[in-house]
C-alpha cells in the first residue's frame, strides 16, 4: 500500500488521484444564462444527488488558476440552471462543449447542439438529451483554495423545478437504464457505458 501525503504534491496530483479512483462518475451537461443573454452549455463530472425532498443535485465547477468559469459565474448571477444526462448518442457532441471559448460566445452552437425551451426557469436545455432538469440555485459555496484565500472551486446545490424524460425510457415513474444508456467518466479522455448490471438485495 503506497501512502500520500495530499498537501505533499502538486493539485494536479491530487487531481489524477481523485479521477482515477472516484469512477464511474456521472456526468451532467449543464447550461446557463448570462447576463448578457449568451447561452453557455457544458459537462462536468462533479455531480451527484443530495437530497430527494426536495430533489435537489450538486454541482462542483473548479476555478483554473483562480477564475471563475463561465458556468459558475451565471449560476452565481441568474441563480438558474439546467442538467441534461449526457449519454451513447450525445455525448461526442457534448464533449465538443468542452473547449474553452469566450464568455460571449456559445458553446452549444459549436457542437450544433438544438435548444428547447424550458417550462419553469429562463434557462433554455437542449434537445439531444433523454433527460433534464430546471434547476433553480439553493446554496452556493466556495470551497478550498490557495494561501492566498482565492477559492479553488465552487459547490452550487440546486432544487430541481421541473423534470423532462424522453417517454422510451420512462415507465411507471421509473427510469430504464438500459434504454437511457448514460455514460460515466473516468479519468483522462476515458468514458463508460454502464455495461453489465447486478442486483444485491438490501437487508431489513
Amino acid at each position: 500500500m503506497i501512502s500520500i501525503h495530499p498537501q505533499q504534491q502538486s493539485e494536479r496530483d491530487n487531481y489524477k488521484l481523485l479521477v482515477g479512483t472516484i469512477i464511474p462518475r456521472p456526468v451532467a451537461f449543464v447550461t446557463t444564462l448570462s447576463d448578457q443573454g449568451i447561452i453557455n452549455g457544458a459537462p462536468f463530472s462533479y455531480f451527484n444527488i443530495v437530497s430527494s425532498n426536495p430533489p435537489m443535485v450538486s454541482l462542483s465547477v473548479q476555478r483554473p488558476e483562480g477564475r471563475l468559469k463561465d458556468t459558475a459565474r451565471n449560476i452565481y448571477d441568474c441563480k438558474e440552471f439546467v442538467v441534461h444526462i449526457v449519454d451513447e448518442y450525445n455525448v461526442s457532441s457534448i464533449n465538443e462543449t468542452a473547449a474553452s471559448l469566450p464568455p460571449d460566445e456559445s458553446e452549444l452552437e459549436l457542437a450544433g447542439l438544438s435548444l428547447v425551451t424550458s417550462s419553469v426557469v429562463n434557462v433554455p436545455g437542449i434537445k439531444e438529451a433523454k433527460v433534464r432538469m430546471e434547476c433553480k440555485l439553493v446554496h452556493a459555496l466556495p470551497l478550498g483554495g490557495n494561501q492566498e484565500g482565492i477559492a479553488g472551486s465552487d459547490l452550487f446545490i440546486g432544487e430541481v423545478v421541473m423534470f423532462h424524460i424522453e417517454e422510451s425510457i420512462y415507465e411507471e415513474g421509473r427510469i430504464d437504464a438500459s434504454e437511457l444508456k448514460a455514460v460515466s467518466r473516468l479519468a483522462g479522455n476515458n468514458y463508460a457505458k454502464i455495461g453489465e448490471t447486478f442486483s444485491i438485495e438490501r437487508p431489513n
